[in-house]
């Protein structure tokens, strides 16, 4: 039972470290907006001013994936597998969707397209890490089970 706890904190803590480390380089992506998008978003869009400075930017993405890694956590540890199955696959679909519907208008928007491919690619960078926490916390879910029914025999 030691053993278990040790190393489920291991895998943590590799993930918090490396969902860290991902969100300081999205951050910067995404503060690297080109010349006209700083200028949209100091005339127009002042909404969103955050995402000039790349601290802010890289803290909202790391507090969104940390809050997502929290919530799927606890809905895996408390329900069945067959409905820890179903969040998986609505938690993967929706990420899936975001990476296709944001260079649907990456593409397709102008005022979008003009915000420059680094910023482009730290959004696509948020979506990859929404993917990378459902299947880190999935096959995680999977090792647990296979572990506990392992010792029950």
């Amino acid at each position: 039972m030691l053993n278990l706890k040790i190393t489920e904190l291991k895998r943590n803590y590799v993930l918090v470290i490396s969902l860290a480390f991902f969100s300081l380089i999205s951050g910067y992506l995404l503060s690297a907006i080109s010349l006209v998008g700083k200028a949209g978003i100091s005339l127009f869009y002042t909404q969103y001013q955050f995402l000039r400075t790349w601290w802010k930017g890289a803290l909202l993405v790391f507090i969104v994936w940390m809050v997502l890694c929290i919530v799927q956590s606890v809905l895996f540890k408390n329900v069945s597998k067959t409905s820890s199955n179903i969040i998986l696959t609505i938690s993967l679909f929706i990420a899936i969707a975001g990476i296709y519907f944001s260079y649907s208008d990456f593409r397709h928007t102008l005022s979008h397209r003009w915000l420059g491919e680094r910023f482009h690619l730290g959004v696509y960078l948020f979506w990859l890490g929404w993917i990378a926490i459902t299947i880190f916390l999935a096959t995680k879910k999977e090792t647990l089970t296979t572990r506990i029914s392992e010792n029950e025999r």
